[in-house]
């Protein structure tokens, strides 16, 4: 019972301390000044859209990209593989293992899927080296 009460009383405390905060703050709004608005000097972009770091680790993001795309290329031997999952799927279903072919077909069809999804992203990383290179950051190829 004690901490029904004590519970009560914080959110009470709450409540009284938010409706004294929201009627500070257009009492505040109303004695500011506000100074004209200033024009803009430069033309650079946000500070913080985190392009410095995007350009410094962009060789590892390339290599980890190629990496990827090279397995899910690779042929039926290699695990990770399109072809060795499409050879799964097709042994799965000459077994007549209807639960494990519709899994593993599943799975094929996102792995075709991240297929075409690296490749964009390989595509676009090309394009984010040039503007690092043209802005002098990172280490680029």
């Amino acid at each position: 019972m004690l901490s029904y009460r004590k519970a009560g009383a914080a959110i009470g405390a709450l409540t009284l301390g938010g409706t004294l905060l929201a009627a500070a703050v257009p009492a505040q709004a109303a004695t500011t000044t506000t100074a004209p608005p200033q024009a803009a000097t430069t033309t650079a972009g946000p500070k913080n859209d985190g392009a410095k770091g995007i350009c410094k680790r962009l060789p590892q993001t390339e290599q980890r990209i190629e990496r990827a795309l090279n397995r899910l290329q690779g042929p039926a031997t290699e695990n990770g593989s399109i072809a060795r999952l499409e050879q799964r799927v097709d042994d799965a279903q000459k077994a007549g293992h209807t639960a494990v072919y519709t899994y593993l077909n599943d799975r094929l069809t996102y792995r075709k899927g991240l297929l075409s999804t690296l490749t964009t992203r390989q595509n676009d990383l090309k394009a984010v080296a040039t503007w690092c290179s043209g802005q002098g950051l990172g280490d680029t190829k």
